[in-house]
């Protein structure tokens, strides 16, 4: 140990040894962390030998992401529970094994990221005042082949929840927010045995044809969300606040709103996810009513029932929507728009429209020019 410690910053760490070498995990501050940290961003250094001219592991900082996590930590619930991952010299980091302590030399850019970039960069839009501590791992001395392997293993090697569990798992939320109100519309349409969606949402992963399902929950949700709201983290996040009182905050909205998320109006103001299923459960009545055997049938070469085809119906539910007029339009207040389709019951072919976004769009604005006359 160096008798004299001034210009570093000490933290109580835990050391951990691994096959790969040892590593101390602490707790650092929101403000220290992103003083120390750099991201070393894979790059051609035409200065070095061709052998050694690519260097950096790291990749180019997103800046949409950025601004996502810089929203994100100052929600009333923001956590990062996985560790930051750095790397510092022995010049500029000091292990104290007998008082398990890491002395980090109180310095900018001293630390090269290996994971956290983006967590650490959208960590500048925290407010003043608050405070957000991140678990951090350090390498000290670490070869860059070693850094290497750690970062691709990070990054090929965990597998991504699935977005349907995803979904799922909004069941546990406590309190009122978009994402619970789709996830139980979801769940109540695919169990009533009325709904055109009766057994054809599939709750937990991708949608089984054998079992009649044709979409994933993950998609359902995704699609009824754009006619709710524009951030449904964001409204979760003021729904879970509460004032000096004690009293819940409220949501608001606006007229301009309205005209791009349909539904917003009955999610805030109503409170109720019955009126908003409602309407769905109309809607897809009168599709249904309207196309049975392109509904119903689940082959192949069907699309009307799976993410091609619920995509356009879900972009044409507004123009309905808001061309109705009424707060729940009823199975006939659909029904007699789509009725002018010329669009047969049978013909919601993977030839006519294709899988992706050219056949999304391209039956959607079928769909719409067929009624509208535009």
């Amino acid at each position: 140990m160096k008798s004299n410690m001034d210009g570093y910053k000490n933290f109580p760490c835990i050391s951990a040894i691994q096959p790969i070498g040892e590593m101390y995990v602490c707790v650092i501050d929101s403000n220290f962390l992103q003083k120390i940290t750099y991201a070393d961003v894979r790059r051609n250094d035409p200065e070095c030998r061709d052998v050694e001219k690519y260097v950096g592991v790291q990749r180019v900082l997103d800046p949409k992401r950025e601004k996502e996590i810089g929203k994100y930590v100052n929600f009333v619930d923001a956590t990062f529970p996985n560790s930051i991952i750095v790397c510092l010299s022995s010049k500029d980091a000091i292990y104290d094994a007998e008082n398990n302590t890491l002395f980090i030399k109180d310095k900018e850019s001293v630390a090269s990221v290996l994971d956290g970039q983006h967590r650490i960069a959208g960590l500048k839009y925290l407010k003043d005042g608050c405070r957000f501590d991140s678990i951090v791992t350090v390498f000290i001395d670490i070869e860059l082949e070693d850094q290497a392997i750690i970062f691709a293993t990070i990054n090929t090697e965990q597998k991504k929840i699935n977005k349907s569990l995803a979904a799922d798992l909004a069941e546990f939320y406590n309190s009122r927010s978009p994402q619970r109100t789709c996830h139980n519309i979801a769940r109540a349409l695919r169990a009533n045995e009325n709904s055109p969606f009766y057994g054809k949402i599939s709750i937990l992963g991708s949608a089984k044809k054998d079992k009649g399902e044709s979409i994933t929950q993950y998609q359902f949700v995704k699609e009824l969300l754009k006619h709710i709201t524009s951030s449904p983290l964001e409204d979760r996040d003021i729904l879970k606040r509460t004032d000096f009182w004690g009293n819940r905050q409220k949501l608001t909205y606006t007229g301009k709103e309205l005209n791009k998320y349909c539904l917003r109006a009955l999610f805030v103001e109503d409170d109720s996810d019955v009126k908003i299923a409602q309407v769905i459960l109309n809607y897809f009545i009168a599709v249904r009513k309207k196309w049975p055997n392109s509904w119903d049938t689940v082959q192949p070469n069907n699309i009307l029932n799976k993410t091609t085809g619920f995509i356009a119906l879900m972009k044409l539910f507004k123009d309905l929507y808001l061309h109705i007029g009424k707060e729940v339009p009823s199975i006939g207040d659909f029904y007699s728009l789509l009725a002018k389709v010329p669009i047969n019951d049978g013909d919601f072919t993977r030839h006519r429209f294709p899988s992706g976004g050219s056949g999304e769009n391209d039956l959607y604005k079928e769909l719409r020019i067929s009624i509208f006359n535009i």
